[in-house]
């Protein structure tokens, strides 16, 4: 005999596959309960979803940068939070930090390999937004085309 628990559950349950569909709105198969949840990705997502690095990813996809000009270039984005996220990204390694000795010092910028392999990721969002978002031109400065073609 069945609970009305377990008649709530099997109702989440229902509700869940039925809501799982892709871009064409057919039904897909859901994951099996145990592979829904991974840590490794949700870790990916929070590193590359922190607030302002995905702007600082972006910006070193075009080569490498000082501080002020990665600063200048992500328009709210404060001086205290670009330090912590750069070293966030240092520590995670997909961006190198190079101390340069000259007379002032120079400290430049620039993705790792590991960085640089976000470009399909950095990618696929730009695609996703060009087909998902009504005005893409008004919400990227850059057009599809040459960022894409910057990649």
């Amino acid at each position: 005999m069945l609970t009305k628990v377990d008649l709530l559950y099997e109702q989440k349950i229902t509700l869940v596959k039925a809501l799982t569909f892709d871009k064409n709105e057919t039904m897909q198969q859901p994951l099996p309960h145990d592979e829904a949840y991974c840590p490794y990705y949700q870790k990916a997502v929070e590193l590359i979803g922190g607030r302002w690095t995905g702007a600082i990813i972006r910006v070193l996809m075009s080569g490498i940068y000082r501080f002020s000009d990665i600063a200048e270039t992500v328009p709210g984005l404060s001086d205290r939070m670009l330090a912590e996220r750069l070293r966030e990204l240092e520590s995670e390694g997909l961006v190198t930090r190079t101390v340069l000795p000259e007379m002032p010092v120079r400290i430049e910028y620039r993705l790792t390999d590991k960085g640089r392999a976000l470009s399909g990721v950095i990618e696929a969002i730009v695609e996703w937004l060009v087909g998902w978002t009504e005005e893409p031109a008004a919400v990227c400065s850059r057009t599809r085309t040459n960022y894409l073609g910057a990649l």
